[in-house]
């Protein structure tokens, strides 16, 4: 009774899981209530449970709601879903398990898949600046380690953050470097894998930041945006920092 009370209280006022007691969200039928009008963030964030206690499961009309809801252009775009979010939900839901807890979860196929789809088209919620990018990424072996906190290593975190850039804008120059600098071939077609297999292509040394910022004063490379992404393990050159206040002071036409 407690339990049909609930649902209805949830069809009527559109609850979420938040309004809920814990003891209420061990119900399999309420979670398949709360997803009918759950938020596409609160959707990323709870694949991973909803799979779990079985409210997922492979062909059933709760997987089918899901992929049209991840695969609806104006849903991510209302919702202002980036794509990282997006990235990071599906990275975690493949793994089959979370960063903290014992929860495990076999990956819907299906719910990959449309996971896949929403990653790029993500990209089109993104609004252009119409500045002028220079974006400098680290290829030294330790961007292979994970982030902090995240399922995702330093490596795919820049790619990401570079394929937004090049496919919202006009302007856009990539280098990449490690003890020495060498041009990054991206473009705004790419899919992720194929930026990752650039950038792994490159050879790694060293990690000398400094060098994006001597590269772009050497070249008078002009930019309203200076992008390094790294994991800020640098033990070699200068201070990227000093680099960079020296190339605004001589306005060579980059800002960081």
């Amino acid at each position: 009774k407690d339990e049909l009370e609930v649902i209805h209280l949830i069809e009527e006022h559109r609850l979420v899981r938040e309004h809920l007691l814990t003891n209420h969200l061990k119900s399999k039928e309420i979670w398949k209530a709360l997803l009918q009008e759950m938020p596409l963030t609160a959707l990323l964030r709870n694949l991973g449970k909803m799979t779990a206690n079985s409210v997922l499961e492979p062909g059933n009309s709760e997987v089918s709601l899901v992929c049209e809801k991840l695969c609806n252009e104006k849903l991510l775009k209302k919702a202002r879903i980036h794509p990282f979010h997006v990235l990071i939900a599906l990275e975690t839901y493949k793994t089959g398990h979370g960063l903290r807890g014992k929860l495990k979860w076999r990956p819907d196929e299906d719910i990959l898949k449309a996971l896949d789809v929403a990653f790029y088209k993500t990209f089109k919620t993104v609004e252009p600046t119409g500045k002028r990018f220079l974006l400098a990424v680290d290829v030294s072996a330790s961007m292979n380690q994970r982030v902090l906190g995240s399922i995702l290593n330093a490596s795919t975190v820049a790619a990401a953050m570079c394929m937004v850039v090049t496919r919202t804008e006009k302007d856009f120059y990539v280098v990449a470097f490690s003890d020495e600098m060498v041009p990054c071939p991206l473009t705004a077609d790419m899919t992720l894998q194929q930026v990752l297999m650039v950038m792994n292509q490159i050879p790694a040394g060293g990690t000398d930041c400094s060098l994006p910022m001597i590269w772009a004063q050497k070249t008078n490379t002009a930019a309203d945006v200076f992008i390094v992404f790294t994991d800020n393990e640098t033990f070699a050159g200068g201070c990227p920092s000093c680099c960079c206040s020296e190339g605004v002071s001589k306005e060579n036409g980059y800002s960081s």
